[in-house]
């Protein structure tokens, strides 16, 4: 599998997992209903959900990951 279908996959994983868990606690909590609860997840989702992009460098193509639970940019093996 290549790095760029990797970064794909992980962001969609990512985002996915966050969107599916608030708007389940919209509905649980809160007792939301309808498109309210998938627009108002959808914009936490993709504040919160990890960001992977893939970059051409010297060395080959790097899969890198930024959030804003972790400082700095990482390097995904």
């Amino acid at each position: 599998m290549s790095k760029k279908t990797k970064g794909l996959l992980y962001n969609f994983i990512g985002f996915a997992i966050i969107f599916f868990s608030i708007r389940y606690g919209l509905t649980h909590f809160f007792g939301l209903e309808g498109l309210t609860r998938s627009l108002i997840a959808f914009g936490i989702g993709t504040l919160l959900a990890p960001k992977f992009q893939t970059v051409n460098t010297k060395e080959g193509e790097k899969l890198f990951m930024k959030w804003i639970f972790v400082k700095g940019i990482k390097e995904v093996e």
